[in-house]
């Protein structure tokens, strides 16, 4: 679904707010575990989480601005100071994490690019799941969600050749952190999670 554009909320904009919007590897507290988001959307879920857990670390990675704005807004009302925000593209993932790997990835409700020819902008895809596999701990997890069949099906077949499926269920049960994308969801159909681990 096309997002609306914010009169005035740009990159410029985002970074004067504290935003991350050009590749700069992260540090973050020694100890924190971490967590990503990809395709973080509004920020609910990434939001309540950082929330529930101040001594974690949450990243939320999104590229579309006025998005991005959005999860910026609530990470204020909210004062997360565990929280980063980065407006950029999932393909400069590993240039982030440098010197730390993540704990968990997170992509929730990912466009799922039905046709053929675009399949290899899915967030599944082997290009990106190399470049998870690469950011995330030797035990590191990585989570999907989604409402779309045939991108769920899809993805499992592309990420049990590079990681091992710990959890596969095609009927989730409400959770305590959702997307606002997932509560409308849940009115019309069944939701579809799956998690891996790093092969060892």
């Amino acid at each position: 679904m096309r997002q609306k554009k914010i009169k005035g909320i740009d990159s410029l904009y985002l970074e004067k707010k504290g935003v991350i919007t050009k590749v700069t590897p992260l540090v973050f507290p020694e100890g924190n575990k971490i967590f990503v988001e990809i395709g973080s959307g509004k920020g609910d879920f990434i939001t309540s989480l950082a929330k529930d857990h101040p001594n974690d670390s949450f990243v939320a990675i999104e590229k579309i601005d006025s998005v991005c704005y959005r999860i910026w807004q609530k990470k204020d009302e909210l004062k997360l100071e565990n929280l980063t925000i980065i407006l950029d593209d999932a393909i400069y993932l590993e240039e982030y994490f440098k010197s730390y790997k993540v704990d968990q990835i997170y992509l929730n409700f990912s466009d799922p690019w039905p046709k053929a020819r675009h399949h290899k902008r899915r967030l599944t895809y082997s290009t990106f799941l190399t470049k998870y596999k690469n950011v995330l701990k030797k035990e590191g997890e990585l989570q999907l969600r989604t409402d779309h069949l045939e991108l769920f099906n899809d993805s499992l077949e592309y990420i049990e050749k590079v990681f091992d499926i710990t959890k596969e269920d095609r009927n989730l049960a409400v959770s305590k952190y959702m997307t606002e994308y997932e509560v409308k969801k849940r009115k019309t159909g069944p939701i579809y999670q799956l998690n891996a681990k790093v092969q060892s």
